[in-house]
């Protein structure tokens, strides 16, 4: 990313942050204050949002003259986790703003050894990139990471996976024997999100063999269904509901969080902020494929029962000898626990 491009990108961010508290700002002091308030209020918070724009435009053109001097942003672990974390947070409004700072989605190959017949698919979660995955093994595997923004819907995600596996598989340096899937988290949703939008006759979806699933809410996870809650509430009284309105700032991939959502669905002509019930569309494991799923036994953020896929109407098969709970771990420790990669390499390799 070129360095004027990633300021651009914050400057952009900056404005929108500004008008939004000015616009809690100004309902909260109209609510308490009543219609007097709002009307003479009203020209003074205007022009702060006028104001706002005019510096915003000023420094984002100055900042695009800029660009090809400024030269390339210097790559580096923490630049890549604070751009993956801001995208799962506010990934989709960076996308739909054409902002430099939205993550376009990306497979990449994860060393220059020689191609096998065999894929690995390493898929991570929300708000995280490649570089969760330093402690993945799988020998025979050339591994391939997924890099996406994970602050849009995981159904969009999913389609956008589906279609470059198959490009992956096509273009192939050698005769591809078979692909398999580890998925973190949100990346288990996107990836039986890719599996369901898989036509009939693609190629990558015929090679598929193993998915192992480290974590993943498939029924929802509860600290969602909280701010979902907390939200609804917030907003009962007039002088509240300005502040609730900061919770809507919440991505599309978060709110996906709340019950497990895969499909368009799950969210399309829904307000996906709504106070609702799971109204999911059922969606299993993807048939003639070996899934298995890992749970952490001290992860606040994903229950064991909605990582091993247990739910009363949607319940996911997974067999026993296909689950395992890891001990003294928490939901990120998945990625990294000695155990849980003995169980992941033993799985592959059946």
């Amino acid at each position: 990313m070129k360095r004027g491009d990633g300021l651009r990108g914050m400057v952009r961010l900056a404005v929108t942050a500004t008008k939004g508290v000015t616009d809690v700002v100004q309902a909260t002091h109209g609510a308490i204050g009543g219609a007097p308030a709002r009307l003479f209020s009203a020209p003074v918070y205007a022009s702060i949002r006028g104001i706002t724009s005019l510096v915003g435009g000023a420094l984002e053109a100055g900042l695009s003259l800029a660009t090809p001097v400024l030269g390339e942003l210097a790559e580096g672990p923490e630049r890549e986790l604070f751009l993956a974390a801001l995208n799962g947070v506010l990934g989709d409004h960076l996308a739909a703003t054409g902002n430099p700072l939205a993550i376009a989605e990306r497979l990449q190959r994860a060393d220059e050894a020689p191609a096998t017949g065999k894929i690995l698919v390493l898929v991570h979660g929300s708000s995280m990139n490649a570089r969760s995955w330093q402690s993945a093994r799988a020998d025979g595997f050339t591994r391939v990471h997924f890099d996406y923004n994970s602050g849009l819907h995981v159904s969009v995600n999913g389609r956008r996976l589906s279609a470059m596996l198959e490009k992956l598989v096509a273009d192939w340096p050698v005769p591809v024997e078979e692909v398999s899937i580890v998925a973190h988290s949100m990346g288990g949703l996107v990836t039986r999100s890719a599996c369901h939008y898989a036509g009939a006759d693609a190629l990558w979806r015929s090679k598929l063999r193993t998915i192992v699933f480290l974590g993943t809410p498939h029924h929802g996870a509860p600290l969602e269904r909280v701010g979902n809650w907390l939200e609804t509430l917030l907003g009962v009284t007039r002088y509240s509901a300005p502040i609730a309105g900061l919770g809507r700032l919440r991505s599309a991939g978060v709110t996906d969080l709340r019950f497990g959502n895969v499909v368009d669905e799950d969210w399309q002509d829904r307000d996906r902020f709504e106070l609702a019930s799971d109204a999911r569309t059922p969606v299993p494991l993807p048939p003639e494929v070996a899934c298995y799923a890992v749970a952490a036994d001290r992860d606040p953020l994903v229950p064991r029962s909605s990582a091993l896929g247990e739910h009363g109407t949607h319940g996911l098969e997974f067999p026993e000898s296909h689950r395992y709970v890891a001990p003294s771990c928490g939901h990120i420790d998945l990625l990294t626990d000695t155990s849980v990669w003995d169980h992941v390499t033993s799985w592959l390799s059946r």
